[in-house]
C-alpha cells in the first residue's frame, strides 16, 4: 500500500472513530429537526397583549382600529396629552397615538405622531398609517363626491394561475422552496468546507507542536502529508453526508407515505393523481411534496458531492498550508478571513440572486468561478441548469485546485519546520520561491 493511501486511511480512522463525530452524524439531523419544532413551537406562541392609547383630537379615526390578540386600542382622547404622556413614561400603555386637529387632510396626514418608549416595528406602523390612509382616501373620496361602492367594486383583485406546458398545475412559492433547498446544500457545502478545514488546519498545528511531524516527514513527502490529510478528512465528510441523506430521504419518504403521495418515475406527470389530490384534504401539501420529487435529486445529490469534494480540496489547501504556517490557532486567525470571504459571498450572491434570476449574468458567472461555484451553482441546480454549465463549473473548480495545491504545498513544505516565528503574508510569498 502507498504511502498516500496509508495516511488517507490513518486520518479517514482518526476521524470516523472520533467521538464527537459519531454522536454529530447522528445527533445533527435530531438537532435540526428539533430546532425547527421549536422555532415552529415559538412562532405559535401569542405575543403579550401590548395597549395602544389614541389620542384622537379630530373624532375621526379612534374606532378604525380594532384590537385583536396582540394589539387593544383605547380611545383616551378625552385624557389630557400630558397625562398620557407620563402614562407612556410609566409604561401603562405601550405607546400613544396622538392625531391632532388641522385644517385639512393634506396637513393632517403630516402631523400624527406615535409616542413609545421603544421603537415600534415597521410593521406596526405601517399598519397604523395603513388604517389612518384608508380612512382619509375613503373621506377624500366622498368630498370628491366620488362613488366609494362603485370605486371598491371596480377594484380589481388578480391571482394568476400558474400552469405548465404539460397542462399541469404549478404551484406559487415553488421558486422559494427551490432556493431554500439549494441554499440548504451551498450552506452545508460551506459548513463543511469550514468544518472540516479547521480540522485539516488543526491536525497540522498539534502535529507540527508535539514535534511529531518531524518523524513523519522523515518517511513521507510533506506533499504527501499534506493530501493524505485532505483526502482523508475528505472521506469522513462524505460519509458523514450520506448518512444523513439516507436518514432525510428515509424521512421524506415516511411523510410522503402517511400523505398519500406516490414517488418514484410515475410520481410527477400523473393527470389522475394531480387531480385526487387537488380534491382530497392537504392537496396543497400533496402537490408541493409531488414538485419535491420532481426536482433533479440525483443530480443535485451527484453535484453536491463532487462540488464539496472539489470545495472542500480547494479550501483545504489554505488551511493545511495555514496551519503549516503558525505555530497555533490564534496565529492562525489573520489568513482565515480571505479565505472565508469568499464563502460568505458565495451565500450572499445566492439568496440575493438566484432567488430572482437564476439564469441570470450574476448567478452564472459566480457559479462558474471556482472559489463561489460550489454554494451559488449547488443553489441554481434546483432551478434547472444545462449540463454544459455543470460540466465547465466542475472542470474550472478542480482546475483551479490542482494549481492552488501546487502552491500551498509550497508554502507547506516549508511552514511546517518552522518555528518560533509568526509569518506574514510577505514571508510567506517568499516562501512560494523556495
Amino acid at each position: 500500500m502507498s504511502k498516500l493511501l496509508l495516511i488517507i486511511k490513518r486520518e479517514f480512522i482518526a476521524k470516523v472513530r472520533n467521538k464527537s463525530f459519531i454522536v454529530m452524524t447522528f445527533l445533527s439531523p435530531l438537532l435540526f429537526v428539533g430546532i425547527g419544532v421549536f422555532v415552529g413551537y415559538l412562532s405559535s406562541m401569542k405575543a403579550d397583549l401590548k395597549t395602544i392609547a389614541i389620542h384622537d383630537e379630530t373624532g375621526r379615526f379612534a374606532k378604525e382600529f380594532k384590537s385583536d390578540d396582540e394589539y387593544k386600542y383605547v380611545d383616551l382622547s378625552l385624557v389630557d396629552t400630558k397625562i398620557l404622556k407620563d402614562s407612556i413614561v410609566s409604561e401603562s400603555y405601550e405607546g400613544l397615538l396622538l392625531i391632532p386637529k388641522a385644517a385639512d387632510n393634506t396637513t393632517l396626514q403630516k402631523s400624527i405622531q406615535y409616542i413609545s418608549n421603544d421603537s415600534p416595528g415597521v410593521s406596526f406602523i405601517e399598519d397604523l398609517e395603513e388604517v389612518i390612509a384608508k380612512k382619509i382616501t375613503a373621506e377624500n373620496f366622498q368630498n370628491a363626491h366620488l362613488d366609494t361602492l362603485a370605486i371598491n367594486h371596480a377594484k380589481a383583485d388578480v391571482s394568476i394561475n400558474l400552469a405548465k406546458a404539460t397542462g399541469e398545475e404549478a404551484l406559487k412559492g415553488l421558486n422559494e422552496i427551490k432556493i431554500i433547498i439549494g441554499g440548504a446544500f451551498g450552506y452545508l457545502i460551506m459548513m463543511f468546507i469550514i468544518l472540516y478545514g479547521n480540522m485539516v488546519m488543526r491536525s497540522v498545528i498539534e502535529e507540527k507542536t508535539s514535534r511529531i511531524i518531524e518523524v513523519i516527514i522523515s518517511s513521507v513527502k510533506p506533499f504527501q502529508l499534506m493530501m493524505g490529510k485532505i483526502i482523508g478528512t475528505s472521506l469522513a465528510g462524505i460519509l458523514q453526508f450520506l448518512i444523513w441523506a439516507l436518514l432525510g430521504l428515509t424521512a421524506m419518504f415516511v411523510v410522503s407515505s402517511m400523505l398519500g403521495v406516490h414517488m418514484g418515475a410515475t410520481a410527477g406527470v400523473q393527470q389522475q393523481a394531480v387531480e385526487a389530490a387537488q380534491h382530497a384534504s392537504g392537496s396543497q401539501i400533496q402537490m408541493y411534496i409531488k414538485e419535491l420529487w420532481n426536482l433533479p435529486i440525483a443530480t443535485i445529490l451527484i453535484s453536491f458531492i463532487i462540488y464539496f469534494i472539489g470545495g472542500y480540496f480547494l479550501y483545504s489547501s489554505f488551511y493545511a498550508s495555514i496551519g503549516a504556517a503558525v505555530d497555533n490557532e490564534t496565529d492562525s486567525q489573520q489568513f482565515l478571513l480571505p479565505i472565508i470571504m469568499p464563502l460568505i459571498l458565495g451565500v450572499y450572491i445566492g439568496f440575493f440572486t438566484v432567488i430572482n434570476d437564476p439564469h441570470g449574468t450574476i448567478a452564472t458567472v459566480f457559479s462558474m468561478i471556482p472559489l463561489t461555484s460550489p454554494i451559488v451553482m449547488m443553489m441554481r441546480i434546483p432551478f434547472g441548469v444545462p449540463l454544459w454549465q455543470i460540466i465547465v463549473s466542475m472542470v474550472l473548480l478542480f482546475g483551479t485546485f490542482l494549481g492552488v495545491v501546487w502552491f500551498a504545498a509550497k508554502i507547506y513544505r516549508v511552514g511546517i519546520l518552522m518555528y518560533g516565528k509568526k509569518p506574514s503574508w510577505k514571508e510567506l510569498i517568499k516562501w512560494l520561491k523556495y
